[in-house]
């Protein structure tokens, strides 16, 4: 009885552990998934910044040694599509710098990051678990790296650039996208 007993109290524990696990898990794919979730979120910050900042403030910088906010976000519209295109293993279609130099009003700059965010988008939604583990090259003549990696790389690139973001908006007075109370 003892042996029965202590046979359906182990089953039962590891049916529940395996449970749980697939819970937390949700999809079967949780690493995908919380990039996914990092990326909506960056995203999300860096789309609300580019509207609520005024065209006029678009060409702040709060000293002369650092990008203006349209640069930045110039920038990262740029910095998008070199990462994604890595995460896709093929060819960026726009050079890194090439909405800094030529993207200069607030339209044509949020336009471009805009595109940017759909370019990337694409390989958020079909990333998985296991094609997220495959090796690719690496922009700036980083070694290869999981597909993961390029995209990670991406997700913190966009929050470094939001940090910068949020100072100017602290210095002109604006609470920035994610400080805001939620709606």
């Amino acid at each position: 009885m003892r042996i029965t007993s202590l046979a359906i109290a182990v089953a039962l524990a590891c049916g529940f552990t395996s449970l749980s696990a697939q819970t937390r898990a949700g999809s079967g794919n949780p690493v995908s998934t919380s990039l996914r979730h990092q990326w909506d979120n960056a995203k999300k910050n860096l789309t609300q910044s580019a509207d609520i900042m005024s065209e006029a403030d678009y060409g702040f910088r709060p000293v002369d040694s650092v990008r203006t906010f349209g640069q930045i976000i110039a920038h990262v519209a740029g910095a998008n599509y070199l990462f994604c295109a890595a995460s896709k293993g093929e060819k960026t279609p726009h050079a890194e710098d090439e909405f800094e130099k030529n993207a200069k009003t607030k339209a044509d700059i949020v336009k471009a990051l805009n595109d940017s965010l759909v370019y990337c988008d694409g390989q958020f939604t079909a990333l998985d678990d296991v094609s997220g583990a495959e090796m690719v090259t690496m922009p700036f003549g980083l070694p290869k790296e999981p597909r993961a990696g390029a995209l990670t790389m991406n997700i913190a690139h966009l929050n470094e650039h939001y940090g910068n973001l949020v100072t100017y908006f602290r210095i002109k007075g604006i609470v920035p996208p994610s400080s805001r109370p939620a709606k």
